[in-house]
């Protein structure tokens, strides 16, 4: 793709302009997460981990679930963005937002409760129980704690709380700048920090969503790239991607492993401008030849699912590592490697399966009538076509 030239978006069913390569980051990031599962949960003592050190690459899930919140932010304010900022409506958004992420996830819900309860429990806090229920079912799990059903949800309390404050950051947006609305959530979050012993923040299970705001809004700051003048959209964001993230890799190497996931608080800010320059990156179209990887059919079908994959694949990874894999190999790499060849195909199906269910029908359509229609056509025979006089205006 020529950079050069305005961003090509592909238009959807419903009107709506998609930005060529961010389904495919988004199914890549649910792909590291799977792969990031099978080696937290074969090899014991996290983050000092009993794994060879070849497969040090696979323990940075954090940093994934970073990313899809930076993706998040970007992509939602792509359409704002070129609207001079203007969401269209607060209420509109919300509804709009829980009728995609609500109906997989508490689909997803229900299965990791019944895996849980009658398979593997998905924590070592035991069983869920009714109040996981209760706050897992109104995705409080940010706020309240009890035994959680699935250790990929904490993420989606998150990215709610950032849903219902995204219309406000958009008005900071719109009205104060970008360097405004980037810099006033950064420095609360760097003020908190500092204020810990240590400077060392201690993560819970929850409260998470003050630290991770600034990744979210990173990415809604970056959306404005997409719309920025031809000479901004021409800039080499890859590179300047590359030269952002060279910093905190060099200290993490320095530091080791045990300290990067101990000092969490902080990578998460570091690394954030990187990866929404990388994303700034694919949008524009560079590098050409990641654009072409992204854009790729078995990538593309991956990102279309990636959400069912990132809700569904950690019961599926638990079963075989814990009830299946004992009973063919040994602890260790052969567990690992038993966990891949099983549980990486069976997770990807199982995810697509639930998809086509559960995820798919939700992004075609936007409401119930609209989901149901087939359904409805189905049952009551093809409708008479309207006379020509009464057919909507349009194109």
């Amino acid at each position: 793709m020529d950079a050069s030239r305005p961003v090509s978006s592909a238009g959807t069913a419903h009107g709506r302009q998609e930005v060529p390569g961010l389904e495919g980051l988004r199914g890549l990031a649910a792909l590291y997460v799977l792969l990031f599962h099978c080696w937290l949960y074969t090899f014991p003592g996290y983050p000092d981990s009993s794994a060879p050190w070849w497969l040090d690459g696979l323990m940075y899930g954090r940093l994934a679930v970073v990313f899809f919140l930076v993706l998040s932010g970007f992509s939602l304010a792509i359409s704002p963005a070129r609207d001079g900022w203007r969401l269209g409506g607060a209420a509109r958004f919300l509804r709009r937002r829980a009728w995609r992420i609500l109906p997989p996830y508490w689909a997803a819900l229900a299965l990791s409760l019944v895996v849980a309860l009658f398979v593997v429990p998905a924590s070592h806090f035991g069983p869920p129980t009714g109040a996981t229920v209760l706050v897992y079912g109104l995705v409080a799990q940010d706020v309240f704690t009890a035994p959680t059903p699935n250790g990929t949800f904490w993420s989606i309390g998150v990215e709610a709380e950032l849903y219902l404050l995204f219309p406000l950051l958009l008005f900071v947006r719109r009205r104060l700048g970008a360097v405004v609305l980037v810099a006033g959530v950064t420095l609360l979050v760097v003020a908190r920090g500092l204020m810990a012993a240590h400077a060392t923040p201690v993560e819970g299970n929850n409260w998470l969503t003050p630290h991770l705001a600034p990744v979210f809004v990173a990415g809604l700051a970056g959306a404005g790239i997409v719309v920025a003048s031809a000479r901004v959209r021409r800039l080499p964001w890859h590179w300047f991607a590359v030269l952002a993230a060279a910093p905190v890799v060099a200290l993490a190497a320095v530091k080791g492993r045990v300290w990067t996931v101990d000092h969490y608080f902080w990578v998460d800010l570091a690394v954030a401008p990187a990866m929404t320059m990388l994303i700034a990156a694919v949008a524009t179209g560079r590098p050409a030849f990641l654009l072409r990887l992204l854009t790729a059919r078995p990538v593309r079908v991956l990102g279309d699912f990636s959400y069912s994959l990132y809700l569904v694949h950690l019961p599926v990874v638990m079963t075989v590592i814990r009830r299946v894999a004992p009973r063919f190999v040994s602890p260790g790499l052969p567990t690992f490697w038993f966990t891949l060849v099983l549980a990486l195909p069976v997770s990807l199906l199982v995810a697509w399966l639930f998809a086509r269910v559960f995820e798919l029908p939700f992004k075609r359509h936007r409401s119930w009538k609209s989901l149901l229609a087939p359904a409805r056509s189905r049952t009551t025979g093809p409708a008479r076509p309207a006379p020509a006089e009464a057919a909507p205006a349009g194109p």
